[in-house]
């Protein structure tokens, strides 16, 4: 039977808007026409993407009673609040301080009113924000009540301690007891992570044999897989901040550690620097906004360090600065740190965690995610509302540059490969344009062409989320799950690398999974260990079927169709070997 998520919608927020999109576009083709009537700078990607959903919804805050605001029930209140962290709280934070979008506090929302408020839900901004009323995601009722509620004081969330966490922790197999060799006959490096999105399990497949070898549950929605640097240990986390540590070697791979770091998640890594391999792991929390370095063998909570502070710009005080991407330098003791709102890198060392060294960096917001160029040197992340990529000197600790992207950088790790012209080059695609940026990464062998954009590709569409290749291919796949245009968001895009100026050819991956529904959609192309596959989910509602498809790289034709009851809105996908060593 389908395990489903109490308390969750079928899709996120960010789903529901693309689907919405999808119906509109399927009754409406001139899509641009839409976008320029609604909301004329922004595209029907971006207003896809926007507005995900919070896992704070299921805990909240007290009600708030404001001077100078409409009167509202408690039931009214808990209903709106709701509403909010549903809806609204990806873009202008639990806080309602701002984040990618615009703040939202009784200062500002009082003086609007509720009846300016109530448009500007049904009908959106120009700058971005779903159109909520005509969109039928949100009733007239629901809007009148979110419009009042914002002129309230925003509800805080409870903080998340030491104490919380360790409350939440659980050994479920003690390292000691855990086996001291591989117990199973998988190929753990040909593994595959599957996330299985809303039914808060991964499923793990044989990349040799096609076959599940087990699903396991973890916390909802889960964002990324990570490997520790041994290859051993599979780490989990999901939106609802909940982690959980796997054995590869045991049989079959199962859950030896767990715990919940906070309310709302994205991040978790484990330390690679030789000598410190596996010694700690991390994660970072949107709610409370904070991060926190734990043993890598068992969990435990070790040490917590907030990211509140000033923004890179205006230098004003930010109490809600979101950890985004997280990874683990080879250069230094240290992991580097994305903090989303501040717009700054933290280096933090973790040789001693009682006198813990930081360096900071000062970037561009709204930091996001990002990887390596192909040395492993240089850390290449998108501050994707600003519309750039930073580079990171991981062995100098510094800024190296900030590169302008096309609209809405959505790189996920980035694709390294050799330009034929330009060199080496690291790429990203991107949620608001077709728009694919190659960017020069050799200082040394192509000094001319370093952290600049080299050359700017057209892609399928916009809304893509992952682009990809790998050091044994001649391809670059691109995905578009968040096109509007259903026919774009269920095809994958893909380049050849040596030939970059013939444009792409167009493979119709739903369609060869044999699923005719207006609701899937593809996303995130994932090689296997020897780079001759590309895997790509077929992501579908959660009552609906799901397939994983795999392609011939060299041929790029149809490979193998996965197909399980128990593939339920597969996403992300993550191979072991690729996924430890940095290959993207």
């Amino acid at each position: 039977m389908r395990s489903k998520t109490k308390h969750w919608p079928i899709f996120s927020a960010a789903a529901l808007a693309f689907l919405v999109g999808t119906a509109w576009a399927q009754q409406n083709p001139d899509t641009n026409q839409n976008t320029a009537t609604k909301h004329p700078n922004t595209s029907a990607e971006e207003l896809g993407y926007r507005g995900h959903g919070s896992p704070v919804a299921e805990v909240g805050g007290q009600m708030v009673i404001t001077p100078g605001a409409p009167d509202m029930t408690q039931e009214e209140f808990d209903h709106a609040q709701e509403i909010y962290f549903q809806r609204c709280a990806g873009c202008h934070g639990v806080l309602r301080k701002g984040a990618t979008g615009k703040p939202l506090t009784p200062d500002i929302t009082q003086q609007r009113g509720t009846e300016y408020l109530k448009t500007l839900i049904t009908y959106g901004t120009p700058a971005g924000m779903p159109n909520w009323g005509t969109s039928g995601a949100l009733t007239e009722k629901d809007i009148e009540i979110v419009a009042r509620f914002i002129q309230h004081e925003p509800p805080a969330p409870p903080e998340y301690s030491l104490a919380d966490m360790k409350n939440t922790w659980n050994v479920i197999v003690p390292p000691e007891e855990r086996p001291k060799e591989k117990q199973n006959d998988i190929n753990i490096e040909n593994l595959f992570s599957v996330t299985l999105r809303d039914a808060g399990q991964i499923a793990l497949i044989d990349g040799d044999s096609k076959e599940i070898v087990n699903v396991i549950d973890t916390g909802y929605a889960v964002h990324i897989s990570r490997m520790s640097a041994s290859g051993r240990y599979l780490l989990v986390i999901g939106r609802d901040a909940k982690i959980d540590m796997i054995d590869l070697y045991m049989d079959p791979p199962q859950k030896v550690a767990e715990i919940k770091v906070g309310l709302e998640a994205r991040s978790v890594e484990s330390s690679k620097y030789k000598g410190w391999e596996d010694k700690y792991t991390i994660a970072g929390t949107y709610w409370p906004p904070q991060f926190v370095i734990m043993d890598g063998d068992t969990l435990e909570p070790l040490k917590i360090v907030s990211t509140r502070g000033m923004t890179v710009d205006t230098q004003e005080y930010h109490p809600e600065p979101r950890v985004a991407a997280i990874v683990a330098s080879h250069e230094h003791p240290e992991f580097i740190i994305n903090v989303k709102e501040t717009g700054k890198i933290l280096l933090a060392n973790y040789e001693d965690l009682d006198n813990i060294n930081m360096v900071e960096i000062g970037a561009a917001r709204f930091l996001h995610d990002g990887g390596w160029d192909s040395t492993n040197r240089y850390f290449m992340t998108a501050a994707n509302e600003s519309d750039k990529i930073a580079v990171v000197d991981s062995k100098e600790r510094k800024l190296a540059a900030l590169v302008d992207a096309k609209r809405i950088p959505h790189p996920g790790r980035g694709a390294n490969f050799e330009d034929p012209e330009f060199g080496p080059v690291w790429a990203t695609s991107a949620l608001g344009s077709p728009a694919i940026t190659l960017i020069g990464t050799d200082p040394e062998g192509h000094p001319d062409n370093a952290w600049k954009p080299v050359r700017v590709l057209q892609g399928l569409g916009g809304g893509s989320l992952f682009i990809k290749t790998h050091p044994e291919s001649d391809n670059l796949w691109v995905d578009t799950t968040f096109n509007p245009d259903a026919k774009i968001a269920q095809s994958i895009a893909v380049f050849d690398i040596n030939n970059l100026e013939a444009g792409y050819e167009v493979l119709p991956i739903v369609e060869w999974a044999g699923i005719k529904s207006p609701n899937a959609r593809v996303v995130q192309p994932e090689y296997n260990q020897a780079g001759d596959e590309v895997w790509f989910s077929v992501w579908n509602g959660l009552d609906e079927e799901s397939a994983i498809v795999v392609v011939d790289d060299k041929t790029r034709k149809l490979k193998h169709v996965i197909k399980d009851e128990r593939l339920v809105t597969p996403t992300g996908k993550f191979n072991v070997y690729n996924t430890q060593h940095d290959v993207y």
